[in-house]
């Protein structure tokens, strides 16, 4: 058959399937996958669902009402579980994840920034958004959507944005500010209720009102089960908007985030359009058209299935593993941890002790993990700390223990090589 072309005949389903099938057993296995926060486990019953909801278009709410009743529901499950005010009239909606889930809060920050300056009379033309270590999502946004993106270098030992840094970066043009619940190069948590407090502060002394957007990509499903006593959300009063995605620690298949705003006055009106032609007259925010429901009922399948309680017991079966992989990761002697895994997501985050004198980079040590299946990735921080490069094991659900102490075998066992080179020793198994 021909690769590069469109063939001219149709073939036996059964020959192309084969055909694929085969390709596509040289993509790397999902379960050994360390680097993704996504799923890649379901249950049967989420692949069932799926399948059936194979026709279905999100966006069509007049021909398919009850997929667009349950996207309905979740966002109000989810904003119940952020803690969005009570009898508030709340706001949000389903996206393909947490990227445009964030473009969308940071378009509804750069809106209604702007509405208020033209209703001052000053100018609108230079806005910016500020941050810190952000993902690429936030980078996108300000490229595509012409936002002056601030983003502050970590300080010495830091790996997240502090307080204390704001002051001298927001001004009267910032649209708002970005925290970050589960940084992505480290896996903890940026002081969310913190870094509210300062911009209350800065709000008391200068008279500068810049909300606050919590990106909780990964840390949005986390936080109210393992850490249900830390505030980071819509009970902090500053909190303008929070998105997340479904199929990282949400567990739902790829493709489905949610944006929630504390309420529905601030998504400003001019963002949301109305379309008649689908058979009625629907309001659609998104920058996509066209997408599937299915990763929506999964999404509403896995709260139902799961409950608060189910959420606990998986995450808090992730973060033991997390535990203890940190533990021996300490003990190896070359590894310094950044993250332990105990205070935010089911993750494991580490950087050479010395490393000038280790003889062999983090680099390295991902390439001999690959050599076993593992896929566990070696980077530098972001500015100013770039040349600190770390490593970063996510354990999610469908990674077991077992699998993860395996991981740290074959951790040890690359360290030995690296450490002292020489030939390897057959590998024997007992039969």
């Amino acid at each position: 058959l021909p690769k590069y072309r469109v063939p001219d005949l149709p073939s036996d389903p059964r020959a192309v399937y084969a055909l694929i099938h085969d390709e596509l057993a040289l993509d790397g296995n999902a379960s050994q996958n360390l680097a993704t926060f996504c799923t890649t486990w379901a249950e049967p019953e989420v692949h069932t669902l799926m399948d059936e909801c194979l026709g279905k278009n999100m966006i069509d709410k007049d021909e398919y009402p009850q997929t667009a009743e349950i996207e309905s529901r979740c966002v109000h499950l989810i904003a119940d579980l952020w803690h969005a005010p009570a009898g508030g009239d709340t706001a949000g909606c389903s996206t393909t994840g947490s990227s445009e889930a964030g473009m969308l809060a940071g378009l509804a920050l750069k809106w209604r920034w702007r509405q208020r300056r033209q209703a001052e009379g000053e100018p609108t033309d230079r806005p910016n958004l500020v941050c810190g270590p952000v993902q690429v999502c936030w980078e996108k946004f300000a490229r595509y959507f012409d936002v002056e993106l601030r983003q502050i270098p970590l300080e010495p030992d830091a790996t997240g944005l502090r307080p204390h840094q704001l002051r001298s970066h927001v001004d009267e043009n910032t649209i708002g500010v970005v925290a970050i619940l589960g940084v992505t190069y480290t896996c903890d948590y940026e002081p969310i209720a913190e870094l509210a407090a300062e911009l209350d502060a800065i709000h008391a002394d200068t008279g500068l009102d810049v909300p606050l957007h919590v990106d909780a990509a990964s840390g949005g499903f986390v936080a109210p089960f393992l850490q249900p006593d830390l505030v980071w959300d819509f009970r902090i009063p500053r909190v303008a908007s929070i998105n997340a995605s479904g199929h990282k620690y949400g567990m739902a298949p790829l493709g489905v985030g949610w944006v929630v705003w504390r309420t529905a006055e601030l998504l400003p009106d001019e963002l949301v359009f109305r379309v008649s032609y689908l058979g009625g007259d629907m309001p659609t925010f998104a920058l996509n058209f066209t997408r599937p429901g299915g990763e929506i009922v999964a999404q509403y399948y896995t709260f139902l299935r799961l409950g608060r309680a189910g959420y606990r017991a998986i995450h808090a079966a992730c973060r033991a593993s997390a535990r203890e992989l940190g533990r021996r990761v300490g003990e190896m002697g070359p590894f310094t941890l950044l993250y332990d895994g105990e205070r935010a997501l089911p993750a494991v985050s580490w950087t050479l002790t010395d490393p000038a004198g280790a003889g062999f980079t983090l680099y390295d040590v991902t390439d001999r993990l690959r050599r076993r299946g593992w896929q566990v990735p070696a980077y530098p921080l972001p500015a100013d700390r770039a040349e600190t490069v770390v490593q970063r094991v996510l354990v999610r659900h469908g990674i077991s223990y077992d699998k993860i102490m395996l991981l740290a075998g074959d951790l040890r066992a690359a360290v030995e090589e690296l450490t002292h080179p020489g030939p390897s020793a057959p590998h024997l198994s007992l039969i």
